[in-house]
Parts: structure tokens; C-alpha cells; sequence
């Protein structure tokens, strides 16, 4: 029986952690999993194909190109699904919690959920300071420019497709769930928040593990804010 959910997933070089998400994501609520390949010089889509995911190729690499990768490929079915849900191939979230952010946008007339690791259980060094400062900081600037209150900027969330559509998404690296956010802000869509779980992550961050990395992500999250005014 179709679900209306498919799930994408973007990875680079996850091969360690790719077929642990897959195996935990319940299978019954969700029609397809899209792993996007962000350029991986390993065996990740290898791993993702043998573990049953649909395996696209995105060789720009950033997290926003891999997402609008999959989002193509979703618009392009017969019957495009009724939910996204993006999820991390790194093996920091849980992915049996995926039906809590399901259902409030099944049952409850929400557009968008995020799973907030700030209002969750977070294991101790599962996030840098910077991330967490960092998050703090962005989302205290989207309340006070945009009035809608968010704790976190987290990767795993869910939203209606037809409302991710109309946003026209357009970041390609580090700002693509802060240009959501701020999109649903402006839309006035219904969004909630609910906790999750976070762990540390299998591997090597390609962003918040190196200084580069973490002075680009946040760059590009406070560029993307003051963009949006």
C-alpha cells in the first residue's frame, strides 16, 4: 500500500553509516528512500543500493545540491509523494523516529516539523560548540526578524512536498535548512517543532569536523538569513 512519503537522504563518503540508517527507517511508512551521492570516492552508493535505496548521482558537491537532487527526481513520478522527509546519512539521528514527524503533518494539518535536537536527548559530543552556539544564534535571528520561534536548524524534518515545492528552494551548500525555515516564515505555513534523539555520528564530519568547514557553515547560515530581510 503506497504511504505518500519518500525520504532523501544526501551522503558523501557515508559507506561506514549508510546501510545502518536504511536498516532502521520503518519500512511500512515510506514508499521510496533517495540517497543522494554527493560525489563519494567510497562505497557508499554501493552500500545504499545493496541496502534497497534509490541510488541518483550529484557530483556538485553541498548538501543543498544533493537535496535538489532528489527533489528532480521526486517532481518527475507519476504520483509524486505527499511528504519529505530528509534525513542525515551519518547515523546521528534515528530513524525510527520518523513516524513522530509524519504524523502531525498527517493528522494535524502542519506543513512542516522539525526534530529539535535542543529540545531532545543529545549524547554529550554529539555536537561541537560551535554547532550549538551556532544554532542559538540563527535561530534567535529568525525570531527576531521573522517572529517564528525555532530551536534548531536540524537536518531531520518533514514536509508537506507541495509546500516545499512552492518554497523554490534555491541553496545549494551549508544554508539550506535555515533558507527553509525562513521560507516557511514568510509562507505563514504551520511548522512544529518535537524532540529527537542525536548521537554521535558514525565517521568524520566533512563541515563541523574541520575549522574551514565550520567558518563556511556559519558564513552561509547568517548570509542566508540577512538575505531573506
Amino acid at each position: 500500500m503506497r504511504t505518500g512519503v519518500a525520504v532523501i537522504i544526501p551522503a558523501l563518503n557515508e559507506q561506514k553509516a549508510i546501510c545502518k540508517v536504511l536498516k532502521e527507517i520503518p519500512a511500512s511508512i515510506v514508499d521510496e528512500v533517495i540517497v543522494v551521492d554527493n560525489g563519494s570516492t567510497d562505497g557508499t552508493s554501493e552500500k545504499a543500493e545493496a541496502c534497497g535505496a534509490t541510488v541518483l548521482h550529484e557530483n556538485e558537491q553541498g548538501y543543498g545540491y544533493a537535496c535538489l537532487k532528489g527533489i528532480e527526481y521526486l517532481k518527475q513520478q507519476e504520483k509524486p509523494p505527499e511528504i519529505i522527509v530528509f534525513l542525515d546519512a551519518d547515523y546521528s539521528d534515528f530513524p525510527e523516529e520518523m513516524e513522530q514527524l509524519i504524523k502531525p503533518i498527517r493528522n494535524e494539518n502542519v506543513d512542516m516539523v522539525i526534530g529539535s535536537r535542543e529540545l531532545g536527548n543529545r549524547e554529550t559530543g554529539s555536537m561541537t560548540f560551535a554547532q550549538v552556539y551556532g544554532n542559538r544564534l540563527a535561530t534567535f535571528l529568525i525570531h527576531m526578524f521573522f517572529k517564528v520561534r525555532f530551536t534548531d536548524l536540524g537536518p531531520f524534518r518533514a514536509i508537506s512536498f507541495e509546500k516545499l515545492l512552492q518554497m523554490e528552494m534555491q541553496d545549494k551548500t551549508y544554508g539550506w535548512t535555515v533558507e527553509m525555515q525562513i521560507k516557511a516564515a514568510k509562507m505563514g505555513l504551520k511548522n512544529i517543532e518535537i524532540p529527537v534523539t542525536y548521537r554521535k555520528r558514525i565517521g568524520f564530519s566533512k563541515v563541523s569536523g574541520t575549522v574551514k568547514g565550520t567558518m563556511m557553515a556559519g558564513y552561509k547560515i547568517l548570509w542566508t538569513i540577512f538575505k531573506h530581510l
